[in-house]
């Protein structure tokens, strides 16, 4: 009989520990019907379709987007003739905080991390030769989601495809940038008000749209546990549902078009766990806290990959494998997209290679591996379904704790407490990993000497030339439009802006819609808002 004394002790991130065994005693309080049940049906346990990837597998979207419009587009149709369904759209740093390419601030960014957008002019760039009415599109932007969504809207109508027929996503939480990205722009109150218009707009005239999409993933990459990237997620996500609730919507209405994107890194049986407490404990806090009734409001549709924040820089040939770990757990989570991160993201922008070595990663996971066979085939498992009730109640546990000690997500954010709380566990985890607590292979155990890979990474080349290109278009849309039609445009955004602030709010998304065909570009239109409602200041939390 094994000595129990030599068994190592197992504490999960969460903070969760592990027994070496489990049995039917651990879930002998658990009823099927009630906490488990079929997938497709209440409360969502097992996944939110009948049967699952049988019927249909998951969408493929890898995030791409770099330099020009036009090389972006190039990227975007390498990715689809590989057999990509979807694209996850990445955008520069100026056009992420509402500067244009020829803003003094913008120089040495234009491009560098994203997709440079200045006007609709680039939207119809990017997009050409894209059909909008196939190809389902995720834009990742945030604090300017309003310009770039309606330049989406505007670019799908050029197609000849109808608002109520455009499909796709947008990011849209600013919340979590002010707890774990930092690209704001506006005050708290006018972001959300913002993020508030885009939902009702969406819901009465692009009922198919996903105008926001919550990111877990953010919060957990700057530090959060696998809990707490749940409990803050759903607290914000709440918090948009109030606002839009008090608009005189009814829930059901437009909150079956919230979905969310969560991170995959670290302990393969807590993720799996954490994304099955997060769709059951989802279906219940619809029902109970909005009264929600349609079984399309109640499903928590998630985008779901591998976390950059697991990559590493030491021997990064290792990522290949992590990250097709990574895309294992989102198949056994029930992920509805899987956008998987690439071996060389810990360095640079990805290349060609890979981007489809991670396609192809998901492509045989679908096709090869019987992932696709069965739904939820870990259900039953001792371990995952008490690991599973374990989870929910820690995430029950942390929502209250940001209402009853922060008094709601809304404050917390803007006194930082919550980011005093993610920062605290960054730094614990960073400190675990230096004593070698938390194993990462090739980085504090099994290291080589040097870190080397077998073949050197290929680093993602800044184009000068490609600035100028964008510079150039820039200049020329501005010489081309009608000047009245521009100015008209923003004195709209702008009065539209104040009856928020005066009284009387105005949805800002038809003036929107203006102002971007009449090609008035993401910079004048963010100076109008800036004027309106200010600039977010930092919170001092030390």
């Amino acid at each position: 009989m094994a000595d129990k004394s030599k068994t190592r002790d197992v504490i999960l991130e969460s903070g969760i520990p592990v027994k070496p065994l489990y049995g039917p005693e651990d879930v002998a309080h658990m009823d099927y019907a009630r906490d488990i049940g079929k997938p497709g049906e209440f409360p969502f346990t097992r996944g939110i379709h009948p049967l699952m990837y049988r019927a249909r597998p998951w969408t493929m979207r890898q995030y791409a987007g770099f330099g020009t419009p036009r090389d972006t587009n190039g990227r975007f149709k390498f990715l689809i003739e590989h057999g990509q369904n979807a694209l996850n759209v990445a955008f520069d740093l100026p056009t992420q905080m509402g500067l244009d390419s020829d803003d003094p601030r913008a120089e040495g960014e234009v491009g560098r991390v994203g997709m440079a957008i200045d006007s609709l002019r680039d939207m119809e760039v990017a997009f050409d030769g894209i059909p909008i009415d196939k190809v389902s599109v995720s834009l990742t932007i945030n604090a300017v989601t309003p310009i770039i969504l309606a330049m989406y809207l505007a670019v799908a109508e050029k197609q000849g495809v109808r608002l109520n027929d455009v499909r796709g996503t947008t990011q849209n939480d600013i919340l979590k940038e002010y707890i774990g990205r930092g690209a704001w722009i506006f005050p708290v109150e006018p972001a959300i008000r913002m993020i508030a218009d885009t939902m009702e707009f969406c819901a009465k005239n692009a009922p198919k749209y996903y105008p926001v999409s919550v990111c877990g993933y953010h919060i957990r990459e700057s530090g959060a546990t696998p809990v707490q990237e749940i409990a803050y997620a759903y607290c914000i996500a709440r918090a948009y549902i109030q606002r839009v609730v008090a608009r005189g919507l009814n829930v059901d209405e437009f909150a079956g078009r919230l979905s969310f994107n969560f991170d995959i890194f670290g302990n393969l049986w807590e993720q799996v766990a954490k994304f099955r407490a997060a769709r059951r404990l989802w279906a219940k806090l619809l029902r109970e806290e909005f009264g929600a009734q349609n079984p399309d409001t109640l499903q928590m549709k998630m985008i779901a990959g591998g976390g950059g924040g697991g990559l590493t820089i030491e021997e990064p040939e290792n990522n290949i494998v992590r990250g097709a770990y990574y895309a294992l757990i989102s198949a056994l989570s029930g992920a509805q997209t899987m956008a998987l991160c690439c071996y060389d993201e810990a360095y640079t922008i990805p290349s060609e290679k890979a981007s489809l070595i991670s396609l192809r990663t998901m492509q045989i996971l679908a096709d090869e591996m019987g992932l696709c066979d069965t739904a939820d085939p870990l259900a039953g498992s001792y371990y995952i379904e008490w690991l599973t009730n374990e989870m929910e109640t820690r995430i029950v546990a942390e929502m209250k704790r940001v209402d009853d000690e922060m008094g709601g997500i809304v404050n917390a954010v803007s006194n930082g407490l919550v980011q005093a709380e993610v920062a605290k566990q960054a730094l614990a985890y960073e400190q675990k990993i230096q004593r070698g607590e938390m194993v990462k292979v090739g980085v504090n155990k099994y290291r080589t000497k040097d870190g080397r890979v077998s073949q050197e990474v290929e680093l993602h080349e800044y184009k000068p030339a490609a600035t100028q290109e964008q510079l150039q278009r820039l200049a020329q849309v501005k010489a081309e439009r009608d000047a009245n039609a521009v100015n008209a445009a923003l004195a709209r955004v702008r009065d539209d802006a104040l009856s928020g602030v005066e009284g009387g709010r105005v949805n800002l998304m038809p003036a929107m819609l203006q102002a971007v065909r009449a090609y008035a570009t993401v910079g004048e239109i963010t100076n109008v808002l800036k004027q309106v409602f200010g600039e977010f200041k930092e919170p001092v939390r030390w």
